[in-house]
């Protein structure tokens, strides 16, 4: 089964030969070497490009084992250039060789090579590995499938459908498995066996089992604003655990920096500027959350409100989430000032809107209750 994903395809072709690396960066198995290896290639030799002038290396591979080693790297890509036309260099998982921004930025100095890459974690793309780039990364980050994705490669009832993916999630493995139950285990085993044993390996986590209960209280705090220290008082208040805001926030960014999830700031609308207060945090996939919390708490509006930030994430859109102070009055006729809130406010560019999210608006109170804090 072929699965479309023209939208990413359509950035790589318009950065085509435009003299800087391509990195391509997303949560594991969300279909970085499919895109890269399969869909790309195939784009290529539609163009008429030669197949001896596509050069793919897969990292994680070990019949390149030896190519993590950048001089034995170089050697091999300078053998494959027989001629002065354009040749396409594609490495996937490259973080897994050594030095792999020098030998990127010794394949700029190769006059007729264009370089595609893909990195499964966002230290690959740390601050200071931008300024060893020197300017010459452009950056596409691939989301799991959307719903119009998961959609385009089964069709049938768009409702069963949307239900399926609000459980289930977007990893392109899935269509792999024949039901539901093999699904869902394919999603637990792959949540334990990669993403968390990842993080753990990679931050040298010790206290393996409070982490865990961290991820679980996200998990089931999707459409929540909250901040360490919040949730450092929820540990010692709800379960009786002592675990200190400064742990909680280191977490949270291994968390992000596996790409599992996103942090959205507050903003306020009318004052034009964010607030270092709460935050909200959203998964990349719906399938790897509902996998950490075990299929338990799969509220269709807090769910929808997920997807939702996704697919705007995925069209490139930055999300906040927007604040609006107003003054009300109190049961005593008390002026008082309150905060509500706006579910996302959406920027690109000079484009901006005001979102509200909800499964379904059933009467004119639920309506006016949604939108009138956007009037």
């Amino acid at each position: 089964m072929e699965i479309a994903r023209d939208f990413y395809l359509k950035q790589l072709s318009n950065v085509r030969q435009n003299g800087m690396i391509k990195i391509i960066t997303g949560i594991r198995r969300s279909g970085k070497s499919y895109l890269l290896f399969e869909l790309f290639t195939k784009f290529l030799k539609k163009e008429g490009i030669d197949e001896e002038h596509i050069i793919k290396v897969a990292l994680d591979d070990l019949h390149f084992l030896e190519l993590r080693d950048p001089h034995k790297m170089l050697a091999y890509v300078e053998q494959q250039i027989k001629d002065d036309s354009g040749y396409y260099i594609l490495l996937d998982e490259v973080q897994m060789m050594n030095d792999f921004v020098d030998v990127l930025n010794s394949f700029m100095h190769i006059r007729n090579v264009d370089v595609y890459v893909t990195g499964s974690n966002s230290k690959f793309l740390s601050s200071d590995v931008a300024t060893e780039f020197r300017g010459r990364g452009h950056e596409i980050h691939l989301y799991p499938l959307s719903f119009r994705e998961y959609y385009s490669a089964l069709g049938g009832n768009h409702l069963k459908r949307l239900r399926e993916y609000f459980r289930l999630g977007g990893i392109p493995q899935l269509f792999a498995y024949n039901n539901d139950q093999e699904k869902e285990d394919f999603l637990r085993s792959l949540f334990k066996t990669v993403y968390l044993k990842d993080i753990f390996e990679r931050h040298k986590i010790k206290h393996k089992e409070e982490f865990s209960e961290v991820m679980e209280v996200i998990a089931s705090s999707i459409g929540s604003p909250c901040n360490p220290h919040k949730l450092s008082a929820t540990f010692n208040s709800v379960k009786g655990v002592k675990i200190d805001f400064k742990t909680i926030s280191k977490y949270l960014e291994y968390m992000e920096d596996a790409f599992f999830i996103e942090k959205s700031q507050r903003y306020s609308v009318k004052g034009k500027k964010y607030i270092n207060s709460l935050s909200k945090y959203y998964f990349q996939d719906i399938g790897l959350r509902n996998a950490l919390i075990d299929f338990r708490q799969l509220d269709e509006g807090h769910i929808m409100e997920n997807v939702i930030y996704n697919e705007l994430r995925s069209r490139r859109y930055r999300v906040d989430v927007g604040i609006i102070q107003r003054r009300t009055t109190n049961k005593k006729n008390e002026t008082i000032r309150q905060n509500f809130e706006v579910d996302f406010v959406v920027n690109r560019g000079d484009v901006r809107y005001y979102i509200q999210a909800a499964y379904t608006i059933n009467d004119y109170k639920k309506e006016e209750q949604e939108t009138m804090y956007l009037k």
